[in-house]
């Protein structure tokens, strides 16, 4: 018996030894990359971008939660018709309620038409700025102000692209649509509205470009360079409330298992023992395998390049050294907002505490729900669903969209690599499952570390010699239309 344990131990050995010879053979057989990216010098656009942008920036468009502000953003509109006066000149405007729809159209009725798009409001805009929120002053090589990277910038581009190509005489093979929600950073029913517009008319869009990926630079560790990160698909979203109850009381007397020491078990439990289930997607893999020729050192070339054999460590691995990793990879939970007793010697009847749940296609908005709810009843707390979206359909790898954006990507920024990955936050996209199978989650604009730290925080802003290829950007996309 001894001697069959030895010699199965030594096969199991043998075969690991020649399973790591052969992910060790490939990395070698691998080409090392690196990535080129300059911005643009050509200062005369520069500065006809910056300062469109900036007028934008100086248009206050924060939108609110329930709150109708359909006339605010008109106002919006007609500084870009003073901006875009060619768009505005030609094509088809469509108003709901504040939401932008414009409609440029093609040479060819029978094909499905593009939507480019870019939502209209902002965030507040709290703290102290190094400039005013709404100055959109022009500093330091950047645009600064409220909305300057998140994402007026994406909507001066795309309108620009159109104008120059209008006074080029241009006209699009498919009908080019632009749309713009005015309620996108608080989750109301801009794009919806929208959507729903194409929907009536039984209008199947082709291919869809929102924001969600950007340029980025050193995405992630050990991996040096500037990358086109193109969202293919985003996680759903979820809020719960978890309530706890009781007889309540006075302070002084407090008996064990009260509301709030119960709710902080179960958010103890949670935050210790990760309920949900780390699985890679074909997005991760794929972007580890883009990757991979850009590591900076072997070990970790070897294991990108080789997911088929070191995949179940890093399952275990991931979620320990990355946020941003583990989120890609699971269902994710936080806890956001609590409410007790109203008085400091009053035991409360009821406390609740809500979460913002993200969840990943694998394992469904039902599955993590009722997961969740399960450890929430062994501490004798109640589940409420406040909200629960499912996750977006994914860009196909294989499909002539993403060919496209790829195409588009290698003719405006030559030198960048290319990634797809998992959006984690939430776009205007999701709502255009049902007219378009094709949805792109790339904005073309170079976001460094400060712009990324900008983002809904103070000193928004973004480079200036980024946005005359951001403008090329979409001219590519609209050109190559021609192909289909």
């Amino acid at each position: 018996m001894t001697h069959t344990i030895l010699l199965i131990i030594l096969s199991l050995l043998g075969l690991a030894v020649i399973l790591l010879l052969i992910a060790v053979v490939r990395t070698l057989l691998l080409t090392k990359k690196s990535t080129f990216f300059e911005l643009s010098r050509d200062e005369e656009r520069i500065d006809l971008y910056s300062k469109k942008l900036s007028e934008m920036v100086q248009v206050e468009t924060v939108s609110h939660r329930g709150v109708p502000e359909s006339e605010k953003f008109r106002a919006f509109h007609r500084t870009l018709s003073e901006l875009f006066p060619r768009v505005f000149g030609s094509m088809e405007k469509i108003d709901m309620d504040g939401n932008l729809l414009m409609k440029w159209k093609g040479a060819d009725p029978s094909l499905d038409p593009i939507i480019l798009t870019s939502h209209l409001d902002v965030v507040p805009a709290e703290g102290e700025w190094k400039y005013p929120p709404f100055s959109g002053a022009i500093a330091e090589g950047k645009v600064w102000g409220r909305g300057s990277a998140d994402i007026k910038c994406g909507v001066m581009a795309f309108y620009q692209a159109c104008e120059e190509l209008l006074a080029a005489g241009y006209v699009p093979r498919c009908d080019v649509y632009l749309g713009s929600s005015c309620t996108e950073e608080v989750g109301g029913d801009g794009a919806p509205k929208i959507a729903s517009w194409f929907k009536e008319r039984g209008i199947k869009l082709f291919m869809l470009c929102d924001e969600g990926g950007s340029l980025v630079e050193d995405p992630v560790g050990g991996v040096k360079g500037n990358f086109a990160a193109v969202g293919i698909f985003e996680k759903g979203y979820g809020d719960l409330r978890f309530v706890a109850r009781s007889n309540g009381g006075h302070s002084s007397t407090p008996p064990r298992g009260t509301p709030i020491p119960r709710l902080a078990e179960f958010i103890n439990h949670v935050e210790k023992h990760d309920p949900f289930r780390v699985e890679f997607s074909p997005a991760v893999d794929s972007m580890f395998e883009n990757l991979a020729p850009y590591c900076s050192s072997f070990p970790l070339k070897l294991v990108m390049h080789n997911l088929w054999l070191f995949k179940p460590i890093l399952k275990k691995v991931m979620p320990m050294i990355s946020m941003q990793a583990a989120a890609m990879l699971k269902t994710t939970i936080a806890f956001t907002m609590q409410k007790g007793s109203d008085g400091y010697n009053v035991l409360p009847q009821e406390a609740w505490v809500t979460a913002n749940l993200r969840y990943i296609p694998h394992q469904s908005t039902e599955e993590s729900n009722e997961i969740i709810s399960r450890i929430a009843e062994k501490y004798g707390i109640e589940t409420q669903t406040v909200t629960a979206g499912k996750p977006s359909a994914s860009l196909d790898l294989n499909g002539e969209a993403y060919r496209m954006t790829c195409e588009a990507i290698r003719r405006i920024f030559p030198g960048v690599g290319i990634m797809p990955y998992v959006v984690t936050g939430g776009t205007d996209a999701r709502f255009y499952g049902e007219v378009c199978d094709s949805c792109v989650r790339f904005s073309p604009v170079n976001y460094g570390p400060e712009q990324m730290d900008g983002m809904h925080a103070i000193n928004e802003n973004v480079v200036s010699a980024c946005l005359p290829m951001a403008v090329d950007y979409y001219k590519e996309i609209i050109r190559l239309q021609e192909q289909r």
